[in-house]
């Protein structure tokens, strides 16, 4: 079972509604309605087929470069000086982050659909850099909503998508960061829903969404699963991903939901603190709504008005979680931490600077709390970092936020 406080077979999750326990489901206008049903009929039919399948795993390895190593972080353990600490290296793959893994399934079912046009939404840019990368690799048309304050300080995602031939779209309503991108990602769908296929980007949306991104991702966890135990004989004690939406957590948590030993930490955006709109910890103030599509935690006011949030990485600045994820937190099975601008500014230096590898301003989150689970064990445990991404990216950010002048 998922955890010892549930009956339910995690394999059997979502139901036919696209529901996990009370969260999830499909909550869109009408003119959605078909476009969502033919995609759950167009998924299931693909993932019932060998041939589909097939060709799925051929592009993960030859156009993604999967499978991603497991990389034991020896100075970092040492300077934690308890349990050793592990990186599955997901910022290894091509375009820099997990992300091509579901851009290339959708993409490949887009196909399968007859869709020649590809939309999406991005925050931090990597799933925009991977769905520019699947649509100029197949000859598709792209095109890319991104928040405009989220375009500024992710300036060469962007440069890197239209290099791809992607049109990429600023959004200047709202808090012109990833929420309201979507919102345009949707209204455009709405329009052109006979010749488009959205590719959302996260666990989260409407079904078949959140089931789809998870399934897509599910290899994070079973390799690391094989990797592990061919490394070090046994499962890890604990394993910690960053969660926005929650496509990379989802994804390395899920083949280790049964494994009851086995302890999972979803780590938030505590961004300059726990006050209100200036964080993206959903789990910390949010209640129960929806938003886009989807039934979960929302960071809302009494009457149900999103509020604004913040967080020093663009892609965990979001004010919903993956209604997967809101599932496991309440059932028990997976806990949820966060961590601050500050603690992040301060570990994606330390990784830098002792393992010679720069993580996205999304992983040094988790990386954050995997650090503090490692000090906190002994050195017989074993702590497995989900590292989704690599921070090239937000290596001007950083300067910036440093006073550093880079020319």
């Amino acid at each position: 079972m998922c955890a010892a406080t549930s009956p339910i077979d995690c394999h059997s999750l979502p139901d036919a509604a696209g529901h996990f326990g009370q969260f999830g489901g499909v909550y869109v206008p009408e003119t959605l309605m078909t476009a969502l049903q033919e995609l759950t009929a167009a998924y299931e039919q693909a993932k019932a087929d060998p041939l589909y399948r097939a060709e799925l795993r051929h592009h993960l390895k030859e156009f993604a470069g999967r499978p991603t190593e497991l990389y034991y972080a020896e100075r970092l353990t040492t300077h934690c000086g308890g349990a050793k600490i592990f990186f599955k290296r997901e910022d290894l793959l091509h375009t820099g982050a997990h992300k091509i893994n579901n851009a290339i399934g959708q993409v490949l079912l887009a196909i399968r659909m007859g869709k020649k046009r590809i939309i999406a939404e991005t925050g931090a840019g990597q799933h925009g850099v991977a769905t520019a990368a699947v649509c100029a690799k197949f000859g598709l048309q792209c095109v890319i909503y991104m928040g405009a304050v989220d375009m500024e300080r992710q300036a060469l995602n962007v440069f890197r998508m239209r290099l791809m031939g992607a049109e990429v779209r600023g959004v200047e309503a709202g808090q012109k960061t990833l929420k309201d991108a979507v919102n345009e990602a949707m209204r455009d769908w709405v329009t052109n829903v006979r010749d488009t296929h959205y590719i959302l980007g996260s666990a989260l949306g409407a079904h078949p969404y959140p089931m789809m991104v998870r399934d897509f991702h599910r290899v994070i966890g079973q390799e690391a699963k094989e990797q592990i135990i061919a490394r070090e004989g046994r499962l890890p004690d604990e394993i910690v991903a960053c969660v926005g939406g929650g496509s990379n957590a989802i994804g390395v948590f899920f083949d280790f939901l049964q494994e009851a030993t086995v302890k999972l930490i979803g780590v938030e955006a505590g961004g300059r603190g726990i006050k209100l709109g200036e964080h993206a910890a959903r789990f910390e103030g949010g209640k129960l709504g929806v938003l886009q599509g989807s039934k979960t935690y929302i960071l809302q006011n009494p009457d149900g008005q999103i509020e604004l949030t913040h967080s020093v990485s663009a892609g965990l600045d979001y004010a919903a979680i993956g209604p997967e994820h809101a599932y496991y937190r309440d059932i028990g099975r997976i806990g949820y931490a966060y961590a601050t601008d500050d603690e992040v500014m301060e570990t994606f230096q330390l990784v830098s600077r002792l393992e010679g590898i720069i993580p996205a301003l999304e992983s040094t989150h988790a990386i954050v709390e995997g650090l503090k689970r490692a000090k906190a064990l002994p050195k017989d445990k074993i702590v497995l970092i989900n590292l989704s991404g690599r921070g090239d990216k937000d290596v001007n950010q950083v300067a910036k936020m440093l006073g550093v002048k880079l020319f």
